[in-house]
């Protein structure tokens, strides 16, 4: 999932949704949301979730990163035993899976399990990072800003004062700080985190359950898939966050949550809790016109090419099956969601909902000659900036699906900078064996999950792709030097560069190593199409630098201006991968004429869907054996429930996330949404809109029965 605020069309009327709307910020709860909670159901206190004195539920609750961008979480994890054990999506876990996967010890293929800690597997480069507090900065933030700044001014005042923010809260601390804009630049937020940097991988199931369906199923309901795996936070033995060493102990968590084996009901109070990605609820029609045309269009149209490419090369070889499955899964993902989001906002008449708010704001606008001096040009100047933008958002959307759809010019241009280290004359011995050293492991790196005949098929299509599809004035160097030099014939390029680049293998990488010549560095032809493809990049922003300004000041105004025409309204703000709460039911629906969707899956389902080995619906032996004796207690009885939806507002990001019932027990994990609702990042659907879930009784049922891991099972407290 990487893929699922509020929702403006509510501006439209003084209807109560019919599922709540809104990735609320915690230390809004008791202001905010905590009374609605409440009447549903809820039976604890804001104070239960989130208190800057005392720890809460928030405290179980993980954003799993990367080092060097450790905020930009791309997935959500909960704390599930006092001995730091996490919980998240397979999904989540899958690269960390399939890079500890070979073809002696296929994880992928087999599952993983950790029968005691000494057997778990480092993860270097994922984070973990779990909330401190939050803190409301924008007096602080707006005291440096007036509306006389240009955007670019207005950007450097918000970096330095936050640095200044960031610094002063985390000082002679072990915490992280950033301070993150919200509702489009008009408020701002510090946030601070501990950020463990050991977490090892326990347990996950064959990649045939915890992806069952794969693409087929991927954005679907009713599913029937177990989409867990499991990692455990380290800690140095003070407790304090540290690198990778045996030394390290499992983190002591100041709140962990019980499970749940009880079971839901239709109508049962749910909140979420997780870090989602991004969404876009305040997006003009201009806006939307540009995802639906624009990133949905051209991201489905070249991912289609790519899968193709990459499934060509996996049905080939085993090894290789391996080595592109994280990355086969991440293109195919974002693949269906766009065309599944084109096709809801169509049916939705999102464009629609966007013209008839514009229409109000333009009504509230007109009606004050105070307003119209301030908002008056808004919509106009954003509607001016997209048509601008056409032309540019087409070419930069092809160079990062297409010119960047290859990976071994990329790899060639960031070892680019360090090649040249070596050739230079200046530096030391010393120095140069260091840099050498680091260009081997990151060549190693690379290379574990690179095959240079598959690359080459990339080149030969996807910069083809790109060629084709965008004008010849915004053509980077490559493209008119294969045009000319080739007369287009990019199969004969992709077959020279496989022949001659030294970075299409590592042993030629490792050899020019040994005697690096910057002279033949210039003329490699992945080096060049990677330095083309950068150049062209940096063009594309300097040739709309000004243009983006102009639209991200308008959707600023914009937001300022619909919060103004309603005041007492409770506002949630676009995700941003900080962490959120979203509360709403279980829940059954209706996606059209004649179709019944009930709220639960069972294991009959699995069943019933299998198909042949290798396949998006394999079933491994050993689960229907599991079921031929319907040995299901304590987790079922005469069946045992898989996945349920809930109708909670989430997004990418959400992957992982708790799903929590009102005693403050997990019942489940959030893994996907529904393609009927596929709008709801832009435009919140109430009656549609539902969120997919493992049940933490299929999750128990599998660690213990599937897996035998009772010593998972036993440090886990278990509500029966």
């Amino acid at each position: 999932m990487k893929k699922l605020g509020v929702i403006i069309f509510a501006l439209l009327s003084v209807m109560g949704a019919k599922a709540d709307e809104g990735m609320w910020l915690l230390s809004k709860l008791k202001q905010q949301n905590i009374e609605k909670m409440q009447q549903m159901g809820f039976k604890l206190t804001a104070e239960d979730i989130y208190d800057v004195n005392k720890p809460g539920i928030k405290d179980a609750i993980v954003g799993l990163g990367r080092a060097g961008q450790p905020f930009r979480h791309f997935c959500s994890g909960e704390i599930i035993s006092p001995n730091g054990l996490l919980l998240t999506n397979h999904h989540c876990g899958f690269n960390a899976i399939q890079s500890h996967s070979s073809l002696e010890h296929n994880y992928l293929e087999n599952g993983f399990w950790a029968y005691d800690t000494k057997d778990e597997l480092a993860n270097p480069g994922i984070t973990a990072s779990i909330l401190d507090r939050m803190e409301d900065v924008t007096d602080r933030v707006n005291a440096v800003l007036n509306d006389r700044m240009s955007e670019s001014e207005r950007n450097a005042a918000i970096d330095s004062i936050s640095a200044i923010i960031v610094k002063e809260a985390t000082e002679n601390t072990v915490l992280s700080g950033q301070v993150q804009p919200m509702f489009e630049g008009n408020q701002f937020f510090l946030f601070l985190y501990t950020i463990y940097k050991d977490v090892r991988l326990v347990g996950a199931p064959p990649q045939c359950m915890g992806k069952f369906g794969g693409d087929t199923d991927n954005w679907m309901w009713p599913r029937h898939t177990a989409d867990f795996s499991m990692f455990r936070i380290y800690t140095a033995p003070d407790g304090s966050p540290a690198e990778y060493s045996k030394d390290n102990v499992p983190l002591k968590p100041k709140h962990f949550l019980p499970v749940s084996a009880q079971g839901v009901k239709d109508g049962d109070f749910a909140m979420i809790l997780g870090f989602p990605g991004s969404t876009d609820r305040y997006t003009t029609s201009y806006g939307l016109e540009n995802t639906m045309d624009v990133t949905n269009d051209i991201r489905y149209q070249v991912r289609t090419v790519k899968l193709g490419v990459m499934r060509e090369g996996m049905e080939k070889d085993p090894k290789t099956r391996i080595q592109y499955a994280s990355k086969y899964a991440s293109c195919a993902n974002y693949w269906k969601y766009s065309f599944e989001q084109n096709k809801a906002l169509k049916q939705l008449n999102t464009m629609g909902n966007k013209q008839a708010i514009e229409k109000q704001f333009e009504a509230w606008v007109e009606a004050e000659p105070a307003r119209k001096a301030v908002y008056g040009s808004v919509l106009s100047d954003l509607k001016q900036g997209y048509a601008d933008m056409k032309n540019y958002a087409v070419a930069m959307t092809y160079v990062q699906e297409a010119l960047a759809g290859p990976e071994a010019h990329l790899f060639a241009y960031r070892s680019g900078g360090l090649i040249e280290r070596l050739c230079d004359k200046g530096e030391s011995s010393e120095e140069k064996a260091e840099i050498k050293e680091e260009l081997q492991r990151m060549g190693k790196a690379f290379y574990k999950d690179f095959n240079s005949e598959v690359d080459a098929n990339l080149f030969a299509t996807l910069f083809k792709v790109y060629s084709d599809k965008v004008g010849v004035d915004l053509h980077p160097e490559l493209i008119h030097w294969v045009n000319k030099k080739y007369k287009g014939d990019y199969a004969r390029f992709a077959a020279d560069l496989k022949k001659t680049s030294f970075f299409m293998d590592e042993a030629s990488f490792n050899a020019f190593l040994e005697k690096p010549d910057c002279k033949k560095l210039d003329k490699d032809l992945a080096y060049r199409a990677g330095k083309s493809c950068f150049e062209m990049i940096l063009k594309l922003g300097a040739y709309t630098r000004d243009i983006q300004e102009k639209i991200v000041k308008g959707d600023r105004l914009f937001v300022r201006g619909l919060m103004e025409m309603e005041p007492e309204k409770a506002w949630a703000p676009n995700a941003n991968s900080t962490l959120r709460l979203t509360y709403g039911k279980v829940g059954s629906y209706k996606p059209r004429d004649a179709v019944f969707y009930d709220y639960y899956t069972t294991l009959n389902g699995v069943m019933e869907k299998e198909g042949p080995k290798g396949g998006e619906f394999e079933v491994p032996q050993r689960l229907k054996e599991l079921y031929a004796k319907k040995d299901f207690a304590p987790y079922g009885t005469d069946y045992l429930n898989v996945n349920f939806i809930t109708d909670n507002d989430i997004t990418g990001g959400n992957s992982g996330s708790g799903v929590i019932n009102a005693e403050g027990y997990l019942i489940g994990t959030a893994f996907d949404g529904n393609s009927e609702a596929m709008s709801g990042d832009i435009d919140f659907e109430e009656n549609l809109q539902r969120c997919i879930n493992l049940d933490t009784r299929y999750m128990l049922w599998i660690v213990d029965k599937y897996a035998g891991a009772k010593n998972l099972i036993n440090e886990m407290t278990i509500i029966k």
